[in-house]
């Protein structure tokens, strides 16, 4: 029988919804954001924002709540998903963060700074479905389960000007998928 216990080491528990904008299927990516909304971890509770946009000047910019726990992530896991998102010589903006919507309708994160304010919206959503650990099992590797729930529509704006692109349509392991998704219930666990 197999045990209902994981009994690798829990880093991380939350939310880590995604947003990458293409101009064309297949095209490299005009806008990427990492948005956490994070229950529990080393650093704390909190959220932060990963963003990259040409709205930025393709500039990297962090934003957070918790700047122990931007950094944090910065080191334990952006910097494996997206290395870029990992430089811990940018710069953390501090923000203020708040949601409406919901995963039937639209969702949408508010990410307000000194220097303005910061959208995220996800709608026309796809079939949710689970990802769970597979592959690489080696000591000291990194493994998350989600619920995933692809929107085939996402917009990014910065103090009312709206990025370019739209969601590239994508394939997960033969579940129809999109480069912008909602990613709740997230775990990220290291393997022993």
């Amino acid at each position: 029988m197999v045990t209902p216990v994981d009994n690798n080491d829990v880093r991380l528990t939350g939310e880590n919804s995604f947003l990458r904008l293409v101009q064309t299927d297949g095209g490299d990516h005009t806008s990427r954001a990492s948005f956490w909304r994070v229950s529990f971890s080393p650093a704390g509770q909190g959220h932060a924002l990963f963003l990259q946009s040409e709205l930025t000047d393709e500039q990297i910019r962090v934003y957070a709540d918790n700047i122990a726990l931007a950094r944090w992530l910065q080191e334990e896991i952006e910097s494996v998903i997206h290395a870029p998102n990992g430089d811990q010589s940018i710069p953390v903006t501090e923000a203020s963060f708040g949601r409406i919507g919901d995963a039937t309708t639209f969702w949408t994160e508010n990410i307000l700074t000194a220097s303005g304010d910061i959208s995220l919206t996800w709608f026309d959503f796809m079939e949710p479905f689970i990802i769970r650990p597979t592959g690489n099992n080696d000591s000291g590797s990194l493994s998350v389960y989600s619920l995933f729930i692809p929107a085939r529509q996402a917009r990014l704006t910065i103090n009312g000007e709206q990025a370019s692109g739209r969601p590239n349509p994508e394939d997960v392991d033969g579940q129809p998928s999109s480069s912008a998704s909602l990613a709740l219930s997230e775990s990220w666990l290291r393997v022993q």
